[in-house]
């Protein structure tokens, strides 16, 4: 048993414990968890010790990307005044944060990751369903961010290395789509990447700490600089023409609203596999607001000042950072902001796109994939699936987005369904690893039919909208395939499921 996993193995609650954190988790006398239904790394922790902080900077490291900047630009060029978008980013980041607090509490208090939390609505077996959905999205859009992230790295390497230029050029080196530069900066952080989640969670923890925190400090000394240049009259926080006011501002503003949520949906959804790490489920709630209506708002107006003022000084509105960096005059100044938009995409990546389909890939056959083998499966998977090409192609985007929301949606809403609605927010932990037919989360040969169905009729009516996109009304519905599928799926969960998940937990 390697280092790592010997750690892991002596944070699993011992048989019997009954740990009743929060008053919310009751554990049955049991012995012994089920080989095939666990591991070191998805048993439930004995140790829960991240703080505020580890919460807060999580979030940090999920919002200061280059995703980030874009999509919080992105919500000022809609034809919205300033202040309404202010207001939609509001309210839309505080959904996020309530929602956020919502998916934490079941993982918090039994210690166990998103996937196996599920277990208690889909059944021990049923649970591999939204894990593989969950996984297989999070392996899409980590090779997007990997290859963004290797965009970054490229401007770095051109800067200091002008010779360079020729092989960042697809049509003289070039191979599936990528240039051999390309190429070479994706393997690079593909394997860095790799690196820092074969360390464990604790290496991950510290990364992530710094990440966010280090992209603040560019932000900063990049707002300064452009300031310096144009002045303080520069600033413009309506990036471009107000072609919306009144009433007819507002669906505009409910999909911006939208925009934010859809965003966040992925990290959202399996939050737990970090919450079960807090120390308090108080801890967690204090991290979530630092991080995100927070730390969202102080980011989004450093995101449009820098990009209104790119204008005066560029000549061109430019909403990519990397290539805001580009444009300045010293060689240092371009080194260490690409770089630094370089590490904090890679933090992003592992904590959005690397952790959940690692747990998510072990779930499936805990004893052959552990969480690094499932992590793995993860990184070569996003290779294959050629990202840039992905990324350069609008329709391709735009429909991988909004099957995001059709999928994740109705998850999240059986998810909440049942714990809050169905079950009082009761657990019990040791039935999560059992196969015996006496299990409470055994159901029928380990699948829980309601959830199940709830969520495939869910999602079939959410992306109506995405594969009928000329019907009537279905480009205004498209934007809300996240909240469709989430009130579908916990409609439909709270009539069909409701009797056979609320049996008394001591009945058997």
């Amino acid at each position: 048993m390697t280092d790592i996993a010997q750690h892991a193995h002596e944070q699993l609650v011992p048989p019997g414990d009954s740990t009743g954190r929060n008053g919310l988790v009751e554990t049955a006398v049991r012995s012994g968890y089920d080989p095939r239904l666990t591991n070191a790394d998805l048993a439930p922790l004995r140790t829960q010790s991240w703080g505020a902080y580890n919460i807060f900077a999580f979030w940090m490291s999920d919002v200061h990307s280059v995703g980030g900047y874009v999509t919080a630009g992105s919500l000022f060029m809609l034809g919205l005044s300033s202040w309404q978008v202010l207001v939609s980013l509001l309210i839309g980041i505080s959904i996020v944060h309530l929602f956020c607090n919502l998916v934490a509490k079941p993982s918090q208090a039994t210690g166990v990751p998103y996937p196996v939390i599920c277990r208690s609505v889909f059944g021990v077996l049923g649970a591999n369903v939204p894990a593989i959905i969950r996984g297989l999205i999070a392996v899409a859009w980590y090779g997007i961010q990997t290859y963004l992230a290797s965009v970054a790295l490229n401007v770095v390497l051109l800067k200091l290395f002008p010779g360079l230029m020729p092989y960042a050029d697809v049509h003289k080196y070039g191979f599936l789509g990528l240039s051999l530069l390309g190429w070479c900066s994706f393997t690079v952080l593909w394997v860095v990447q790799a690196a820092v989640f074969w360390t464990g969670m604790e290496t991950i923890r510290r990364f992530i700490d710094f990440c966010g925190p280090a992209v603040y400090v560019v932000m900063f000394l990049l707002a300064g600089y452009l300031i310096y240049r144009a002045g303080w009259a520069a600033i413009d926080l309506n990036l471009g023409e107000v072609r919306y006011t009144g009433m007819r501002a507002v669906p505009v503003m409910l999909g911006a609203i939208a925009l934010v949520v859809s965003y966040f949906s992925g990290p959202m959804l399996n939050f737990g596999d970090f919450s079960r790490y807090g120390r308090s489920f108080a801890a967690v709630k204090r991290g979530n607001l630092l991080g995100l209506p927070v730390n969202f708002l102080v980011f989004s107006i450093l995101v449009v000042v820098t990009t209104s003022l790119t204008l005066p000084i560029f000549g061109q509105l430019i909403t990519d950072p990397v290539q805001t960096v580009a444009r300045i005059d010293s060689t240092v100044a371009i080194v260490l902001g690409a770089l630094t938009f370089t590490i904090a995409t890679i933090g992003i990546n592992i904590v959005a796109n690397f952790i959940s389909p690692a747990f998510d890939f072990s779930n499936v056959n805990p004893q052959r994939i552990s969480w690094r083998a499932g992590g793995m499966i993860a990184a070569v998977g996003s290779v294959l699936i050629t990202p840039w090409n992905l990324y350069n192609s609008p329709e391709v985007i735009h429909y991988t987005l909004e099957t995001l929301g059709a999928f994740i949606g109705p998850l999240f809403g059986v998810l909440i369904a049942d714990y809050y609605l169905v079950r009082r927010q009761r657990v019990v932990v040791d039935d999560l690893f059992t196969m015996s037919p006496g299990g409470r989360y055994w159901y029928r040969g380990g699948y829980h039919p309601p959830a199940i169905i709830a969520t495939a009729i869910a999602a079939a009516i959410a992306m109506v909208p995405v594969l009928w996109t000329h019907g009537p009304g279905m480009t205004i519905a498209v934007q809300y395939t996240w909240f469709i599928g989430m009130a579908v799926g916990l409609g439909i969960y709270l009539v069909i499921g409701r009797k056979a998940a609320s049996v008394p937990v001591d009945a058997r």
